[in-house]
């Protein structure tokens, strides 16, 4: 007799993912992640830099037993589970690839490839930047190397210091303001429903398992929109990489409609890797901040090329 297939929500709420409580370098209790929690995948370790204050749900094909990935991650300061530093000032990308670090020696992980997503990429490229000896590679999606409030708002054209003044001015409204909201997006309705109302939106696109989507989004607006703001804010100050330092081979996949982390400067920095005899590729897909959920199964496909170009 056939069974039905489990819906989406309970794949995930289901999936294989261990958490561990682990000790930065500033003191800081961090809550780490894997997807591998009893060593059954038969494939690379990658080290997943998160976009800023997300989870491991809004990565769900990367939950399934069968994803070939090997994954480590970490929640961010103060989002997760994880510690809000006794200096709020601790919050900046020098302290994310700390506690990266930190992670990496607690799974005992000399070095690996890094994934990077939005702000993440910026972890992974100064990571690299300090450490090169414990990476591999770098995958970076939606994001830049630094300095990125300044290529925020791309589609809309904006001149750098006009995008930087917007996105950041922004976020200081909701850090004084996040008192009033907070208690607003706690009782929001996020749900499949919901997803496919914001997939009408621009700021993403319709996303190929809704069900799915609106579990990490759920987990996402559990953080308080003050402290999410302090963390953005901490990170805009996070200065470009000096690419000319950076050795390892590279994939850039950007989104066009990306409002969050420029395609263009994606497309540049790549080119400048490539024009320093680096081993770079960039790849634009049609679709938004999100588009690891709006297109899984072609950003799946070239991270495991990219894992087996280094192999």
């Amino acid at each position: 007799m056939s069974t039905s297939a489990p819906r989406p929500e309970q794949r995930v709420r289901s999936a294989s993912i261990a958490f561990r409580d682990i000790l930065s370098d500033d003191g800081t209790h961090v809550r780490a992640w894997t997807n591998d929690p009893d060593g059954e995948i038969d494939g690379p370790t990658v080290v997943l830099c998160n976009g800023l204050g997300t989870n491991p749900y809004l990565w769900p094909w990367l939950l399934e037993p069968d994803c070939g990935v090997r994954v480590v991650s970490w929640n961010h300061r103060g989002v997760g589970g994880s510690e809000r530093p006794a200096d709020p000032r601790h919050v900046e990308i020098e302290h994310f690839v700390q506690d990266g670090l930190s992670v990496m020696d607690h799974f005992g992980i000399d070095s690996a490839v890094l994934m990077g997503w939005s702000m993440g990429v910026n972890t992974a490229f100064e990571m690299t930047y300090r450490h090169p000896e414990r990476v591999r590679g770098i995958f970076a999606m939606c994001g830049v190397p630094g300095d990125t409030f300044a290529t925020m708002l791309g589609p809309l054209h904006l001149p750098r210091l006009v995008a930087r003044l917007v996105t950041v001015n922004a976020c200081r409204v909701a850090q004084y303001a996040g008192w009033a909201v907070n208690p607003l997006v706690r009782h929001l309705p996020i749900n499949a429903r919901t997803v496919r109302l914001l997939g009408r939106t621009g700021f993403m696109f319709p996303m190929a398992d809704p069900e799915a989507a609106a579990i990490g989004l759920q987990e996402f607006a559990t953080t308080p929109i003050d402290w999410y703001a302090h963390l953005a804010i901490s990170t805009s100050r996070h200065p470009r990489v000096r690419l000319s330092r950076i050795e390892v081979p590279t994939m850039f996949v950007s989104a066009t409609w990306d409002v969050l982390a420029g395609a263009r400067d994606m497309a540049s920095a790549s080119r400048r890797l490539a024009g320093n005899g680096r081993q770079s590729t960039y790849v634009e897909l049609r679709g938004s901040h999100f588009v690891q959920l709006e297109q899984p199964e072609r950003v799946h496909g070239l991270l495991l090329e990219f894992l087996e170009q280094l192999s």
